[in-house]
């Protein structure tokens, strides 16, 4: 079935990986039609220059699943913070985006899409440093530790987690504790191992004007 989250692939260009693991299997509508949709894959419209940068901010606030709202706030909350600031613009988005709670939860591999991850915080099923943090934007730090929440891994969809991230590798700037299911911020990510689906200079642009 072509669901709106594939519709968003094909719209955008670029596999986003919305859908989970469907996204690596010859299932994905990427593969199967990587062309917008109502689009003949032959006829490539060409494309202005405020159309790219509108599709490369697209695809990244389809990457972590923001509203228009809330990227743009991140975005000109970055470009203030430039005045003061002798850091580049894109390591700076990269940190914001990629230090929401929500985010962290993703790439500690507790959750298989930013939409699993923020219902795992939403319902109080993680604690910050001992203590409950609901807020998918909670803005994570170096130090922090996130575990499950007393209770929580009872739950059938935590009971196999701890076998399956003996399987993953976390980014460098996250730690993971397989065996409690317990994750710590140890550093800080950079925009190479966001490996963003984007250029971030044409988002820059794009609310620049």
């Amino acid at each position: 079935m072509n669901t709106a989250k594939c519709r968003t692939c094909r719209r955008l260009g670029k596999k986003i990986f919305l859908k989970g693991a469907k996204c690596f299997s010859p299932k994905c509508a990427m593969i199967k039609r990587p062309f917008p949709p109502g689009q003949v894959k032959k006829n490539k419209p060409s494309i202005t220059d405020y159309g790219r940068e509108f599709a490369e901010k697209q695809k990244i606030k389809a990457w972590y699943g923001l509203r228009e709202t809330q990227f743009k706030n991140y975005v000109l909350e970055v470009l203030k913070k430039l005045v003061h600031s002798k850091e580049k613009a894109d390591d700076l988005l990269v940190r914001e985006l990629e230090m929401r709670l929500d985010n962290t939860v993703l790439k500690l591999g507790f959750a298989t899409s930013h939409r699993q991850a923020r219902q795992i915080v939403s319902h109080s099923h993680l604690f910050v440093n001992n203590k409950k943090v609901n807020i998918p934007s909670f803005e994570v730090k170096k130090g922090d530790v996130i575990t499950l929440a007393p209770g929580a891994g009872k739950l059938k969809y935590f009971q196999n987690l701890s076998a399956n991230l003996k399987k993953y590798n976390p980014p460098g700037w996250l730690k993971i504790n397989a065996d409690e299911i317990k994750g710590e911020v140890v550093g800080l990510p950079t925009v190479e191992e966001a490996a963003l689906p984007a250029e971030l200079s044409s988002v820059f642009e794009h609310y620049s004007k």
